[in-house]
């Protein structure tokens, strides 16, 4: 038998072994942790799982990297005993000129050579088995690492997302609740329209029936009470980008998007009193910005329903039907 063929013999034996082993060998999976608990309950329960599999991965690491130097010895001792077991089987029947003692003597060398070498084969095939099982540990961490990481940017998202929420729905709330009066920080000028009735401090309230038109152009105005708004409400129908003006002089108290109303203006006219441009397709205002009647506030958006404006009049925190207040006595619905 040659070098290369004992080799060879070394090389299949291992093999056949390692695989075996693998067979039995038996894979874990990462279980996704539960998507129901607060954000940060979330997020740090992610850091954690995540700080599990670097100690993991450190481990299979510095395992693998011993057992590397152990299966390299290993191997040596196979190479070296496979070619002493080789040099006894060469000499075959050679032992006969000693008589039946040489022969049974030779016999036992060349069996205890032979064990010598499936034991140290077996070793070698175990360590390569459990180093093949330590690859497939670093992969399965790899995986699972990736997972933890898309899941934990999506968690980041969505508390990023509910924070966002939190804060329009906060701003929205607050928008109905700084107007002038008691506690007011402003002082509205009334009347700036020029079309309220010829009477000193002329506020919001004196002014209805006589509000600016808030659309430029040809409308359609329908009363609508949107799922979603507080309403009631106008849906005043009008071309895409039409210019949205304040219908009396104000303060923005709330421009953002929110919910159902889309792009949303909110203008703050003093006395508790608010006007809600929504669906809107650009917001032209800044919240506390100061703005006069018939000043550009947006342009009319689409939301999927065709181009419109949805507008709504406040007292307070309760909206109140707009459309008398627009001088409109009938509209299509």
């Amino acid at each position: 038998m040659s070098r290369r063929a004992l080799s060879l013999w070394v090389f299949v034996l291992a093999s056949t072994v390692a695989a075996a082993h693998s067979r039995r060998a038996t894979a874990t999976s990462l279980d996704a942790p539960a998507a129901n608990g607060a954000a940060p309950e979330a997020l740090a329960s992610l850091d954690r799982r995540m700080a599990d599999l670097d100690a993991e991965e450190l481990s299979d690491k510095q395992e693998l990297a011993r057992v590397s130097g152990q299966l390299a010895l290993q191997h040596s001792r196979v190479l070296v005993h496979g070619r002493e077991f080789y040099k006894l089987t060469r000499a075959g029947l050679l032992a006969l000129g000693g008589g039946f003692g040489a022969l049974v003597s030779h016999a036992m060398h060349v069996e205890r050579a032979r064990r010598l070498v499936v034991a140290d084969v077996e070793d070698e095939a175990r360590l390569r088995g459990h180093a093949v099982n330590l690859v497939a540990d670093l992969e399965r961490t790899a995986r699972d690492r990736l997972a933890l990481a898309r899941q934990r940017t999506a968690t980041d998202a969505a508390h990023l997302a509910l924070q966002d929420e939190q804060r329009r729905q906060a701003a929205f709330d607050k928008a109905f609740q700084t107007s002038t009066g008691a506690n007011g920080d402003y002082v509205a000028v009334y009347g700036g329209n020029g079309m309220a009735p010829d009477l000193p401090g002329a506020g919001f309230a004196a002014s209805r029936g006589h509000l600016l038109f808030p659309v430029l152009g040809r409308t359609e105005v329908r009363a609508a009470h949107r799922e979603g708004t507080d309403g009631p409400g106008l849906e005043i129908r009008s071309a895409p980008g039409a210019v949205v003006r304040a219908v009396f002089t104000g303060r923005v108290a709330f421009a953002d998007r929110y919910g159902a109303y889309g792009r949303i203006a909110i203008l703050d006219h003093g006395d508790h009193y608010y006007t809600v441009s929504g669906n809107l397709n650009e917001i032209d205002v800044k919240i506390g910005q100061d703005v006069g009647v018939g000043d550009r506030i947006g342009t009319v958006g689409d939301e999927g329903q065709g181009p419109m404006l949805y507008f709504e009049v406040r007292h307070g925190s309760q909206a109140v039907a707009p459309a008398a207040w627009l001088g409109l006595s009938s509209f299509s619905r």
